[in-house]
């Protein structure tokens, strides 16, 4: 298979013209585009089957998988800013610099990465190199580039719903961990003040919601708006490898992702930041908000 392109630039677009959103179908990406679309922008998504995508009136669909160079080249031919999601695990961190390589071929100007919280950072384990060769591969360039660092997505707790609906215990990964839960939407938001406003550029964002907390002040969060108690149930280590590689993780992924869950368990991802409030102008949403916006999700039929 060959390697993206390099050395092939073309001409630079404006910066108003098409924005690229991969991964256009996950949870950060839909939102990108539904944002972007609702501000008239104009938008092209990427998604690998085109067929199952929804997204608003006037928005462009086209195939592109990281594992297609060509199908990628051409998702981003006459891009003017691209929004990258594309690490999928321990190994991929060398297609995601050939990404952003691409990207700059294609003349693409400004460039938003999904990162993650702790990368770089030797105590978060092999999780936190990642994103490493993608963020290195941003910073060693000349376009306008912006890192998104987000916590701990409120959005996990979605796979949640049908213990609450069965009120069976929750499970608990993370043990008495606090983490900086945030709400994906939050991390949407910044992408799009990101890919639409330079004064974003060159700034590496970590994301957090308002207060650091634990399984158990969600399942509380959760209890509270359902009016009825959310037992949690904590996990063994032997537990949460079985589960994240019957999730589809291979061998090294999962030890990785396992090891990040347990330097959470310690304390280790306590850390809450004023990024949301510096890169949207308000404060980050709460995850008891996050909880009570799902409500339906959770209460059931």
């Amino acid at each position: 298979m060959p390697e993206f392109p390099s050395d092939r630039v073309r001409p630079p677009v404006s910066v108003e013209a098409m924005i690229l959103v991969t991964g256009a179908t996950g949870t950060i990406g839909s939102e990108v585009v539904r944002q972007l679309a609702a501000r008239g922008e104009k938008v092209r998504a990427m998604t690998r089957d085109p067929a199952k995508a929804q997204v608003p009136e006037g928005v462009e669909v086209v195939r592109g998988d990281f594992l297609d160079s060509e199908s990628v080249t051409a998702a981003l031919a006459g891009a003017a800013a691209v929004f990258l999601v594309a690490v999928l695990g321990p190994a991929d961190g060398g297609r995601d610099a050939r990404l952003v390589a691409a990207a700059r071929a294609a003349g693409v100007r400004r460039i938003v990465k999904l990162s993650s919280i702790g990368t770089g950072d030797p105590d978060y384990g092999p999780f936190g190199t990642w994103h490493l060769p993608g963020e290195e591969a941003l910073r060693a360039g000349g376009s306008e580039w912006t890192i998104l660092r987000p916590s701990s997505f409120a959005s996990n707790t979605l796979g949640w719903a049908e213990s609450v609906h069965a009120g069976r215990p929750v499970p608990n990964m993370t043990g008495n961990g606090r983490q900086g839960v945030v709400d994906p939407r939050d991390v949407s938001e910044a992408a799009v003040e990101a890919l639409t406003d330079s004064r974003h550029s060159r700034r590496a964002y970590t994301l957090t919601g308002p207060e650091a907390i634990t399984v158990h002040d969600q399942a509380a969060a959760i209890a509270a708006v359902v009016g009825r108690p959310v037992e949690t149930l904590d996990l063994s280590p032997d537990r949460i490898r079985e589960q994240l590689t019957a999730s589809g993780l291979d061998a090294a992924a999962a030890e990785s992702v396992l090891g990040g869950l347990l330097f959470a368990r310690e304390g280790g991802n306590a850390l809450v930041t004023d990024d949301v409030q510096e890169a949207l102008g308000r404060p980050a949403r709460s995850y008891r908000e996050w909880v009570e916006d799902h409500r339906g999700v959770f209460v059931g039929a």
